[in-house]
Parts: C-alpha cells; sequence; structure tokens
C-alpha cells in the first residue's frame, strides 16, 4: 500500500491541500468496479502538478494519492451534506458525476474502515500542520485547491466560471483576505465568482476559524483553463497564464493575513 498522501513542509504560514487529485485505488476495491468507476473521470486531474510553483511562495503542500472513490476528503467522516437540498456524491460515491454506477451490484465495502485507513490521517496532518504554523507564525492560512470540469449538468446549470472562490459565505476567513484573494480573480483575465455554487466543502469549513487565527479558502477551477476536457491532458500554455494568476491570488493571501498581523 502506498502512502496515503504526500507532503512537502514549507516555511510560509500557508498550507495548500490537494485532496481529490488522487489516482489509486486499493486492488480489492478496483476488483469490484465498473468500467465507468475504474476510469476515475471525476477527479481533480493536474491539480498537484498546476501548483507546484507554490514551494517557491514558501507553501506547505499536502496531497492525497488515492481517489475520491475511496473515500472523499472534503467530505465530513459522518456524510452530513454540505448543500441541502442538492446533489451530493457523498463520503464514500457509489456513482459518478454522471450518474453512472461506480461498483457491481454485489459490491461490498466497508465505510469506517475507509474513513480510518485513508481519511483520518489525512485530516490529521492538516490539523496537525496547521497547529504548527500557527504555533510559529501566530496565524495560518489554508488553501484548498480543487478543479472540476467546466460543465456537469447533474450538479450545476451552464457552464462554471473558470475560478470559483469558497470562503462559506466569509465565516472560513478574514474579509480582508477574502477581498484581496477575490480582487486579484476579477482583475484577472478569467471569470469569476465569489461564494458562488462552490462555496467550501468540510475542509473549508472545519478548519476555517478566524476568530482563532486560521484562515481558510477554497478554489475550484474549471478545467478548461488549464487542461484538455475531452482527452484529460494538461495543457502546458494554458496552465502557464493560469499559474500567474493563481501566484497572484496566493500572494495577496499572504500579504493580506502578514498586514492583518501587523495592525493587530
Amino acid at each position: 500500500m502506498i502512502d496515503v498522501f504526500g507532503f512537502r513542509e514549507g516555511s510560509a504560514p500557508l498550507l495548500i491541500s490537494v485532496p481529490h487529485d488522487g489516482c489509486h485505488l486499493p486492488a480489492d476495491m478496483r476488483a469490484q468496479m465498473t468500467p465507468a468507476g475504474t476510469e476515475l473521470p471525476d477527479t481533480d486531474w493536474h491539480v498537484a502538478q498546476l501548483y507546484e510553483f507554490a514551494g517557491d511562495l514558501g507553501a506547505s503542500i499536502l496531497v492525497a494519492n488515492y481517489s475520491r472513490y475511496v473515500v472523499d476528503l472534503n467530505r465530513p467522516a459522518t456524510d452530513e451534506a454540505l448543500y441541502p437540498g442538492q446533489l451530493a456524491t457523498g463520503l464514500c460515491p457509489t456513482e459518478t458525476f454522471a450518474g453512472d454506477a461506480i461498483y457491481a451490484d454485489d459490491a461490498e465495502f466497508d465505510r469506517p474502515a475507509r474513513v480510518q485507513v485513508f481519511w483520518q490521517p489525512y485530516h490529521d496532518k492538516i490539523r496537525a500542520t496547521l497547529d504548527a504554523i500557527r504555533e510559529r507564525h501566530g496565524y495560518a492560512l489554508l488553501w484548498d485547491a480543487h478543479s472540476i470540469p467546466s460543465r456537469v449538468p447533474r450538479l450545476f446549470d451552464g457552464e462554471l466560471p473558470a475560478l470559483n472562490i469558497g470562503t462559506n459565505g466569509g465565516a472560513s476567513c478574514d474579509s480582508a483576505l477574502e477581498e484581496a484573494v477575490n480582487a486579484v480573480a476579477e482583475a484577472s483575465a478569467f471569470s469569476s465568482v465569489l461564494n458562488g455554487r462552490f462555496r467550501g466543502g468540510y475542509i473549508t469549513r472545519h478548519y476555517g476559524d478566524p476568530d482563532n487565527g486560521i484562515h481558510a479558502v477554497q478554489l475550484e477551477i474549471s478545467q478548461r483553463v488549464y487542461m484538455d476536457e475531452q482527452t484529460r491532458m494538461f495543457d502546458a500554455e494554458k496552465a502557464l497564464h493560469l499559474r500567474d494568476t493563481l501566484r497572484a491570488m496566493l500572494r495577496g493571501y499572504l500579504e493580506s493575513a502578514r498586514n492583518m498581523g501587523k495592525n493587530q
């Protein structure tokens, strides 16, 4: 069994979490899955590669190695819905975003075991890293990095904006930090929205605690702006332009937090 996650420690007060880029499947799970499931269509393709530059900013980077079909790290272990009244894919998904079955009809799996083996270690690492950053710097910043196809009719209407910033309606980070990140997105060449269809999943909502010095932002990127959505191939030229904006957003996040600390 490979490690549940990869981790690179940085020097800045910033942790980038990449929970849905993993493609590994345990052999026993793969054996129970349908062809549609083993294709892993709902993977956040190439997100870790997209954020490779973040190490230059001093960010710590945490990347999940296993597929979200094993267990969804951005859902609560108790599996309650994050968006009541909307379609939920769940802690251990059984259907793809398109509605195709992930498992054969006779498949059996142990959800509590998946939480213990795959979900809990990732979240333990987030907590330990944020606590260590806050101890060192007086505050900690979390950036939860995601991507999704531009069109997913079962989840949202039409085409998604390129940059979808989520702060749980402003509850997961200080307003000055939210404004700094959003201002960069609005000034960029990419369409953007703040707290639209994707307001932040479990990671953003659970760890964002601005009153206690931990701020969290989720960014959901439409895959059309850095890859070919049909072939799933990374597009280096597209990614080059997007990285300029991502770098500016992260710098704004860091600088805003630094300035806020100076003024307190």
